[in-house]
């Protein structure tokens, strides 16, 4: 019985059980919260999210009540990240038009609160018609988009209901409703081709947005404008990667070489000089031999009309690439001269056997014919015209100016 308890016990201390004394309770210690000891230690209450989404709302509204509108730039700055939350840049756009604020993108518009009451009375008298012709492409099409007006819930599901009974307005109506998303989205990839603007981006993007009303579906419960968003980045990426380029490169590989240059820029912050390949590809986890092959895809093409020097006027950097294909100057001189020495020696030939020599040697337009070819543009056979070239080659080795052209 002794060996039995005493096994039981060896086993209880392998498991690491400890046993407490009767009457006393094993305390146990209570889980702060980084919320709750941010609060004990600096006295500060966390402020809700919600709360604060409304506090900077009415901020923005009662800024757009004075004027009229408010502009792109200023919701961006209460909601710097309403971009990535589309639904949180959706609820603004709505609270805003509800209050029949309107919604400008110009940075012009900026300064006009400051301008005397006056001034905004004529402008209020001026025509449409005297404003149309100062307005660029971009301005007239964010103008027509935002008289469109947003989509709630329950209308985008009523009208993704119709588009698969196949009605071609649902498809118009919402495609047109979202336009503005399409607008929010290419913008933030301005700058990255100099072939495309931003009227170009929104195109491509709109593709997307079309192909997204395509394959929507409703009764999974979220957002056509979260699930939109996705396709029309993808429009827009694979629009910047087929054209940004002259030289187009395949999308997985415009990917690869946007690794190898923030792996670039890392190491150049952290060395403070150019890093090496070899540094480079222990940093990407590649081959040297990958990360040069990246290197040499990834470089700019250059217009061979670019000036080159401080005057422009001076030349192009065509003028300094050599022609393989042009000879070198002294044997094109060469040549002349054997062409000058050649005519002196086939001037004592038959007018027939010049003929015939030039066309087999190509010696006037460079292109050699067949013994057949000469044949049939004399009219013998070609047994004939070997005959006639054998005699004439046989006159020239016998000609007293054949030692001129022993140098040739």
């Amino acid at each position: 019985m002794r060996k039995k308890q005493f096994k039981k016990t060896k086993i209880k201390k392998e498991k690491g059980t400890r046993k407490t004394k009767p009457g006393k309770k094993k305390k146990l210690k209570k889980k702060i919260s980084p919320i709750s000891k941010r609060e004990k230690i600096f006295g500060e209450k966390p402020v809700k999210k919600e709360e604060e989404f409304k506090a900077k709302l009415e901020i923005l509204i009662r800024k757009g009540r004075l004027r009229g509108f408010v502009t792109f730039s200023e919701i961006l700055h209460f909601f710097p990240r309403a971009e990535e939350d589309i639904e949180t840049l959706e609820n603004v756009y709505q609270e805003i038009e509800r209050e029949n604020i309107e919604i400008k993108r110009a940075k012009e518009y900026l300064t006009i609160e400051e301008e005397p009451k006056e001034t905004k009375v004529r402008k209020k008298k001026t025509s449409v018609s005297s404003i149309e012709p100062k307005l660029d492409s971009t301005q007239m099409y964010l103008r027509e988009i935002g008289k469109v007006p947003f989509l709630t819930a329950e209308e985008e599901k009523e009208l993704a209901r119709r588009i698969e009974r196949g009605e071609d307005d649902a498809r118009k109506k919402l495609a047109q409703a979202n336009l503005r998303l399409v607008v929010s989205i290419a913008k933030r990839y301005i700058g990255r081709s100099p072939n495309l603007t931003l009227l170009d981006l929104v195109q491509e993007g709109n593709l997307g947005l079309f192909r997204a009303v395509e394959k929507f579906d409703w009764q999974r419960g979220y957002k056509f404008s979260t699930y939109a968003t996705w396709w029309i980045r993808q429009a827009i990426t694979r629009a910047l990667a087929d054209q940004a380029r002259t030289i187009r490169i395949p999308v997985h590989m415009i990917e690869t070489i946007t690794k190898y240059t923030q792996a670039r820029r890392r190491l150049l912050q952290d060395l403070g000089r150019n890093p090496l390949p070899e540094e480079i590809a222990a940093e990407m986890g590649i081959s040297v031999d990958k990360v040069h092959h990246i290197m040499k895809i990834s470089q700019e093409t250059v217009s061979l009309e670019t000036p080159v020097g401080d005057d422009e006027k001076d030349s192009i950097l065509g003028e300094f690439i050599e022609d393989e294909k042009e000879l070198p100057p002294s044997l094109i001189a060469a040549r002349e001269l054997l062409k000058d020495q050649l005519k002196e020696i086939l001037v004592d030939l038959a007018p027939r056997e010049q003929k015939i020599l030039k066309m087999r040697f190509g010696l006037d337009d460079g292109v050699t014919h067949t013994l057949e070819e000469v044949g049939k543009e004399f009219g013998v056979t070609r047994e004939r015209i070997r005959q006639i070239e054998a005699k004439a080659l046989g006159r020239i080795r016998d000609h007293r100016s054949l030692k001129k052209l022993k140098g040739y």
